[in-house]
């Protein structure tokens, strides 16, 4: 684990906390919900996730591989490829990720229905 500075005001030692440390931040939990199927490429994990710069991606890849929840793999080649794919400690992760996935499918859902009755209440 990487040495953070504790800033989610949790007890020192919360497992909330330490999972945070892990996978919390904007792009952390799209890259793992996207290597959930399969292993990707670099230019693979930015197609299919639009708005991230070239440096924040490498940033994220570099944090969660030194935390041990992907792999990189480098193939000795020309022109040089690189694969990430999820560790056998990273698959622990992927209920997690599932259900965040389902419970966003809902909460857009339900914000859907709220301003669809909202717009009816003004009418």
């Amino acid at each position: 684990m990487r040495n953070r500075k504790s800033g989610y005001g949790c007890p020192e030692g919360c497992p909330v906390e330490a999972t945070l440390d892990v996978i919390g931040g904007k792009w952390k939990g799209v890259i793992l919900y996207h290597l959930i199927e399969d292993k990707k490429r670099f230019n693979e994990l930015r197609r299919l996730m639009s708005g991230i710069t070239q440096r924040m991606l490498t940033l994220q890849l570099r944090e969660l591989e030194a935390d041990g929840v992907i792999h990189r793999e480098v193939y000795p080649q020309v022109p040089p490829k690189v694969e990430y794919s999820l560790t056998e400690f990273g698959r622990t992760l992927e209920p997690i990720i599932l259900l965040m996935r389902d419970w966003g499918e809902n909460y857009k859902k339900l914000a859907k229905e709220k301003k669809t009755r909202m717009t009816d209440c003004h009418l």
